[in-house]
């Protein structure tokens, strides 16, 4: 995707060979700034700061952490141990540990000489394999876009949670890859954006995101997403996912099981775009999906741009006042209208992702 014309993935690997390079996502809107990983720590802390988020790309930067670490140290046990570091860092996202995993297979079977080049090469692979599903995400969902254009006239609005856009995958994104397609395809498509509370994705990064690529949107309150439903006002409604249950359960931010809820209540469609490295085949349903508790000041506290230009953080709640902050939510299959993978769509059963990865069916629980 491209920022101000220049095309930009969202992790890459510098001239020098070594070094990678991410957009520090905690900087964004209010200014747009890379930062350098040169060490194992350096990945990790980017992971579990937030500098990088989205399954996706969480998993992609994981691949080329184990990269840095075998920099350091290529012995098996020193890149068990990385990868035991890195896989601690955030536990909802299952693209970690499919890319941690990935890794060690291939660096196991390989010599401690060729460690360092076979790892590199590997996890360029993983991020090539990211983008080019992403994309075929956004052409299988593009589909459905351009039939809800075809069932009325006019815009076709839709709606979506947190950030599922190219920064929170190595390119084109997930939820948002549809829409960019349908819009390059000159289709009339407007995104209602939640802000999505607490750390506001919507509202700093989807925002962001579309307005750099032309898309029209509109941010609105987390919870203003019924009250539009109700009025018509939403055709489609499309998120991402962090990890998706055998049975088709969804775990994804938190308030996406509200926006399921609205859209069964009112006859939205509601659909979640996700690739097959964020199916967990292991887990039969979403009641077995760990959920990632964060820390309260998230809740408590916001930042933003003040009138005089300056970025400030300012608490919201009584200092007296605990707070709670689970990540994310569960969305029970029943309410998914269908997923959207790089294999296209399906039914959100387990019936419905087998016929679209028999090949995966054996890693089923019993």
């Amino acid at each position: 995707m491209k920022v101000d014309g220049q095309p930009y993935r969202s992790i890459w690997v510098d001239p020098d060979g070594s070094t990678v390079r991410v957009i520090d996502q905690t900087r964004l809107p209010w200014a747009f700034e890379t930062a350098a990983l040169r060490t194992l720590d350096d990945a990790a802390h980017a992971i579990r700061a937030m500098l990088v988020r989205g399954a996706p790309l969480i998993g992609a930067t994981a691949a080329y952490g184990l990269c840095l670490a075998a920099r350091a140290d290529a012995s098996l046990p020193g890149l068990e141990r990385a990868a035991a570091l890195l896989n601690a860092t955030r536990p909802t996202a299952v693209n970690l540990a499919w890319a941690l995993a990935r890794m060690m297979a291939r660096l196991r079977g390989c010599g401690e000489r060729e460690r360092v080049e076979t790892a590199y090469a590997e996890a360029a692979r993983i991020a090539d394999e990211d983008a080019a599903q992403c994309e075929a995400i956004g052409r299988h969902g593009a589909a459905l876009i351009a039939a809800a254009a075809g069932a009325r006239p006019g815009r076709v609005n839709l709606l979506t949670h947190c950030n599922a856009g190219w920064l929170a995958t190595v390119d084109w994104g997930t939820a948002l890859a549809p829409i960019y397609v349908a819009h390059e395809r000159g289709l009339d498509v407007h995104v209602w954006v939640d802000e999505t509370r607490p750390r506001n994705q919507g509202a700093a990064l989807t925002a962001w995101e579309l307005g750099r690529h032309g898309v029209p949107h509109t941010v609105i309150a987390d919870n203003a997403g019924g009250h539009l439903m109700q009025h018509g006002r939403v055709d489609l409604a499309i998120v991402g996912a962090d990890r998706v249950a055998a049975n088709g359960d969804v775990a994804n931010k938190i308030g996406t099981y509200l926006k399921a809820l609205a859209a069964h209540d009112n006859g939205v469609p509601f659909h979640v775009a996700v690739p097959s490295s964020t199916i967990d085949w292991s887990l039969a349903s979403g009641r077995d999906i760990p959920i990632e508790e964060r820390s309260g000041q998230e809740v408590a506290i916001v930042s933003g741009r003040t009138e005089s230009g300056a970025i400030a953080a300012v608490r919201i709640t009584p200092e007296t006042s605990p707070t709670a902050n689970p990540a994310f939510d569960v969305t029970p299959a029943r309410l998914v209208s269908g997923l959207v993978t790089e294999r296209g769509c399906c039914a959100a059963t387990r019936a419905g992702l087998r016929a679209l990865f028999p090949d995966a069916a054996h890693a089923e629980p019993a």
